[in-house]
C-alpha cells in the first residue's frame, strides 16, 4: 500500500471532531454550539439549542433525548441567562481543574455567563475531573477517585426523569424540591408552576401557580414502595405493558420520593407544562409521540377549594366527575349549587351539640388541609381517635402508621382537623 495513502486516511481519523459521540467533558476540550455530547447508551444528548429558532438566537445548554423524532428537553443549565449575543461571539461549555461547568465567550474565557450551582471546587491537581452524560440523563462531575461532586439531578427543571429525587432535607429547615415550568412553549425560563413538597404540612405533593395552591395530593401513608402498571394508568396502549415503582425513602437526613421503570419499559418522563398541568408520558414508537399516562389535576373540581368547604370531588361520578357535600351536610346556596358554583361549599344539616355525635369513616377521601400532627409519632388508633373526641373543635382526623429512618423503626401519625 502506497505509504502516502495511509498517511492520508490517518490524518482524516485525527481531525473528525470527537465531540459528536463522545459521553464526557474533560478540562482543556470544549463544547461548541453545533456540537452534542451522547451518553453511552444514545439515549440523551448534551448541547446548546435554540427553542424557538428566533433571530437574533437564543442559546441555552441543555440534555433532551437523542434517539426520538420529536426534540424535547428534560433539562436547561442557564434558563435565566441564555446566550443572546452570538453574533459577536460564539459561547462554549468547558469544565476547570476545579470541577466547575462554566458557559463563557470562545474569545473571552474570563467572560463567565453562567456557572453551575453549589459549586464545592477542588485543587488543581489534587483529582482529575470529568463531567460525564449518563444514559440516565444525568450530567454528573466525576473525580479521577471515582467521587460524584455534582450532578445534574439534583438542579432539576420542569421534568422528573426515572431516578430523580424529590426530596425534603431536615438539615436545612426542611428545604423541598421543586420542578418549576417553562415559561412558554418556546421559554426555557422559570414560568408561573411550581411542583413539589411543603415542609410545614405533611408529606404530600401540591402544584403552585406562583403562591397560589393550584391542587394538592394525598398524604403519605406511610407506604414505602408501590408500583402502578401502564393499564391502570391509561388503559390499553400501543406499546407494552410498564410498570412504575414508586417509593419514598427517609434515611434520617432527607425524605425523598423517586421512581423507576420495568425492564424494556418506552421512555417516560414527568413534565410540569407551562400552563400548569403536570403530566406523566410514555413514548410510543409506533406512534412516534408522547402518550399521556397521566395528568394531575385530571378533574375540573379536584382543583383546590373548587368544592368549597365540606364538599368533595367524586371522581367516580357519571358521566362526569362532580361536586358533592359530606354526609350530613347540605349545600350552603342551593342556587349556586345548582349552577354549577361551588365555592360557598357545604354546611351541617343539623348544628353539633357540644362534644356529643360520632365519626363518620371516609374511605378514600383526601384528608383535608391544615391537618396538625399529634401525639409525638407514638400514638394507637385508639389514642387518636380518644384526642379528637374530647376536643370540641376537632371535627375530623387521619391515623397513618409509618416508617422512618431517623427513628430506625415504625413511626405513627395522628393528625386532627379543627375545621369551622
Amino acid at each position: 500500500m502506497d505509504s502516502r495513502a495511509l498517511c492520508t486516511v490517518a490524518l482524516i481519523i485525527l481531525f473528525l471532531p470527537l465531540c459528536g459521540s463522545d459521553d464526557r467533558l474533560v478540562p482543556g476540550k470544549s463544547l461548541y454550539p453545533g456540537n452534542t455530547i451522547i451518553s453511552d447508551g444514545g439515549t440523551f444528548s448534551l448541547g446548546f439549542f435554540n427553542p424557538s429558532n428566533s433571530t437574533p438566537a437564543k442559546l441555552y445548554l441543555g440534555i433532551w433525548y437523542n434517539n426520538i423524532s420529536e426534540f424535547t428537553v428534560v433539562w436547561v443549565a442557564n434558563r435565566e441567562t441564555p446566550v443572546t449575543n452570538i453574533t459577536s461571539f460564539a459561547p462554549m461549555l468547558s469544565l476547570t481543574n476545579t470541577s466547575n461547568l462554566i458557559i463563557s465567550e470562545a474569545n473571552n474565557s474570563v467572560r463567565i455567563l453562567w456557572t453551575r450551582a453549589n459549586v464545592t471546587t477542588i485543587s488543581p491537581g489534587s483529582s482529575t475531573p470529568t463531567a460525564v452524560l449518563l444514559n440516565t440523563g444525568n450530567l454528573i462531575i466525576r473525580l479521577s477517585n471515582g467521587t460524584t461532586v455534582w450532578q445534574s439531578f439534583d438542579h432539576r427543571t420542569d421534568t422528573l426523569l426515572p431516578g430523580m429525587k424529590m426530596r425534603i432535607k431536615y438539615s436545612t429547615n426542611g428545604t423541598g424540591d421543586r420542578l418549576v415550568s417553562w415559561k412558554g412553549p418556546n421559554d426555557p425560563s422559570p414560568g408561573r408552576f411550581s411542583y413539589g413538597g411543603d415542609p410545614d404540612t405533611p408529606l404530600q405533593v401540591f402544584l403552585w401557580d406562583g403562591e397560589s395552591l393550584v391542587t394538592r395530593g394525598n398524604p403519605w401513608t406511610g407506604i414505602q414502595v408501590t408500583s402502578v402498571s401502564q393499564k391502570q394508568l391509561a388503559g390499553t396502549m400501543s406499546f407494552s405493558d410498564l410498570i412504575m415503582y414508586i417509593a419514598v425513602v427517609d434515611n434520617g437526613d432527607e425524605i425523598y420520593g423517586t421512581y423507576s421503570l420495568s425492564e424494556g419499559a418506552p421512555l417516560t418522563r414527568s413534565v410540569l407544562t407551562y400552563s400548569g398541568e403536570y403530566y406523566l408520558k410514555s413514548w410510543s414508537s409506533n406512534l412516534s409521540a408522547w402518550v399521556v399516562l397521566m395528568k394531575w389535576p385530571a378533574v375540573e373540581c379536584n382543583l383546590h377549594g373548587y368544592c368549597g368547604p365540606y364538599g368533595y370531588c367524586d371522581e367516580t361520578a357519571a358521566p362526569v366527575p362532580m361536586c358533592k357535600c359530606l354526609d350530613g351536610f347540605e349545600p350552603t346556596n342551593k342556587e349556586e349549587w345548582t349552577s354549577g358554583r361551588f365555592l360557598a361549599g357545604c354546611q351541617r344539616k343539623e348544628q353539633l351539640h357540644g362534644c356529643d355525635g360520632n365519626f363518620l369513616a371516609l374511605p378514600a377521601m383526601k384528608s383535608p388541609d391544615k391537618l396538625a400532627l399529634i401525639g409525638g409519632g407514638t400514638s394507637t388508633f385508639e389514642e387518636c381517635a380518644a384526642e379528637c373526641n374530647h376536643n370540641c373543635s376537632c371535627v375530623g382526623y387521619v391515623y397513618r402508621n409509618a416508617s422512618s429512618g431517623r427513628s430506625g423503626g415504625d413511626i405513627t401519625a395522628c393528625m386532627v382537623w379543627s375545621g369551622g
